[in-house]
């Protein structure tokens, strides 16, 4: 929070008052909780009802060893299952790809075929888990993997739960893991909707993602416009095909950053629900409340981790788990201590996972629904954030909607000069970062880091090697070429991918084709 002698502001330069009296809620009418538009929640219960499901990320190095981790958390009570890919996979890349070489297994695991996804879901019973998947560009691949893995185990689509990112348009405003242009990645997000409309009707088609707008540098007012518009642009490009907002939209998720400013986060998801409900509502039509309702993922903000005084960050995690919690979140995972320096160790991740239960535990967090409604003070940042955020996204709309305000840079440029700020506040000590710009200490501090096994990376390669030779050549090869005259056509690109899949193209393979016929994006030249 910035300061100077009288005046107290959040990132998004909302001035905070000395004290709140009930002018600054002036007019409010609180609806209760599951009624539109859902700003005290989504369920009428709310965590009463059903806690909020506890999502640890985790992936790295093999799918053996991430598995191996997937079980240890689950024994010590995590409720769901979060996968982290490696930077190759994420980019459409196979481990043995020239380009691949150094980050294989690095930021998450390697999945190069549907014999690594075998390995990652081994002994978890794909019916009885829900599983998250932060996956983009080749979403959809990811996604068929999970399915086909499934159906070894005998569990059919319409009893699988998850999500499923496939949020690509803040790839290209934030992150910058994309592989194809914006519009031919819209085509198969619309595809992916329809063909789990079709086939895994209880999956969450997609996390409309604001989490990493807010890790590149963002406000909170820039992260809930911009993650809103995106949403926009996703429910216009599904109604253009052919798609029912009622159907589609009860199938979108989104996830949101849960960062320092306790307040204004608890504000800033009560927020987001105000808003998407009247968007749903207004502009696409709606009438189903569960397509109104917007239900969101939350993350505790890797950003804000540091690397000075790293136990330290087991402060922040905890007062930013419990925004999520007060804010309404339907799942969180809570960041490690050490994640500033390196993966994190089994202890790190086992106190990160604490820290959620013993929220949900000790600390009253599923007691009551909206726990800060009717607070003058809340109500009042609620209010504003969401006035601030429906004016960028006029603007955005203004730019021709997300994916034109994206082409031409605007997005990028706003949160930049956000990112600049808040660096340049941090530097002249007007925003005091603890450990890092005040009481720092001249002594780190010892810690043990997560070390990745060097031989992972050439079991991998040896593996998709194996997959490659023991396959059927002829039929992968036919795979292939119908995906590519899939992609030529208008004919929904799944079901071809799926097949490629089956007869164990790798996910490289099959973005290989897609780059040969949709192109590469090149932010450069954009």
């Amino acid at each position: 929070m910035a300061t100077t002698e009288d005046r107290r502001e959040t990132d998004s330069g909302i001035e905070i008052k000395p004290v709140y009296t009930e002018e600054d809620a002036a007019g409010l009418e609180l609806e209760a909780p599951g009624e539109y538009p859902f700003t005290r929640g989504p369920h009428p219960d709310m965590y009463r009802g059903r806690p909020w499901t506890i999502r640890q990320y985790a992936g790295f190095a093999s799918a053996e060893e991430t598995n191996e981790r997937f079980r240890y958390l689950l024994e010590r009570g995590q409720t769901g299952l979060s996968v982290a890919f490696d930077l190759p996979t994420q980019l459409g890349y196979d481990s043995d790809d020239p380009r691949a070489a150094g980050e294989v297994g690095r930021t998450g695991v390697a999945i190069d075929s549907i014999a690594d996804m075998e390995l990652l879901f081994d002994r978890i019973p794909l019916a009885e888990a829900s599983t998250s998947m932060t996956i983009n560009a080749p979403a959809a691949l990811l996604m068929l993997l999970y399915e086909l893995v499934a159906e070894q185990q005998g569990v059919s689509g319409d009893r699988l739960r998850g999500t499923v990112q496939n949020d690509v348009l803040k790839e290209y405003c934030a992150r910058g893991n994309y592989i194809f242009p914006p519009r031919p990645s819209m085509r198969i997000t619309t595809d992916l909707f329809a063909y789990c409309a079709e086939q895994l009707p209880s999956f969450n088609t997609i996390s409309i993602s604001g989490y990493h707008i807010r890790e590149s540098g963002s406000t909170a007012v820039q992260e809930l416009a911009f993650t809103l518009a995106n949403g926009i642009a996703y429910c216009q490009a599904a109604v253009d095909a052919g798609l029912s907002p009622d159907d589609f939209g009860q199938r979108l998720s989104f996830f949101f950053n849960a960062h320092n400013h306790f307040f204004q986060e608890v504000a800033k998801f009560r927020a987001a629900r105000r808003i998407w409900a009247r968007i749903m509502r207004d502009r696409f039509g709606a009438t189903n409340p569960k397509a109104m309702a917007l239900r969101f993922h939350a993350q505790t903000g890797g950003s804000t981790l540091t690397a000075q005084q790293p136990e330290n960050n087991v402060v922040r995690v905890a007062i930013q788990a419990l925004s999520a919690v007060c804010g309404g979140a339907q799942s969180i995972h809570t960041n490690a201590f050490d994640e500033a320096l390196a993966l994190p160790t089994e202890h790190s991740a086992k106190i990160a996972l604490r820290t959620q239960q013993i929220l949900a535990h000790e600390a009253g967090g599923t007691d009551t629904a909206d726990p800060f409604g009717g607070s003058y003070f809340i109500e009042a940042l609620t209010s504003e954030l969401e006035q601030q955020a429906w004016e960028l996204i006029e603007r955005v709309d203004e730019a021709g909607g997300a994916v034109s305000a994206i082409e031409q840079g605007f997005v990028q440029r706003e949160i930049e000069n956000a990112a600049f700020q808040y660096t340049r506040d941090v530097e002249a000590g007007d925003r005091v970062v603890v450990g890092v710009n005040r009481y720092q200490e001249d002594e780190a501090q010892p810690i043990e880091l997560h070390r990745i096994d060097p031989e992972g990376e050439r079991r991998q390669l040896e593996r998709t090697a194996r997959v490659r030779a023991e396959r059927n050549a002829e039929d992968a090869g036919r795979a292939l070429e119908e995906v590519r005259k899939v992609a030529l056509s208008e004919e929904n690109l799944l079901p071809s991918m799926r097949h490629a899949l089956a007869t164990r193209c790798t996910v490289g393979e099959i973005c290989e084709v897609l780059r040969e016929e949709f192109g590469m994006y090149d932010a450069q030249r954009a």
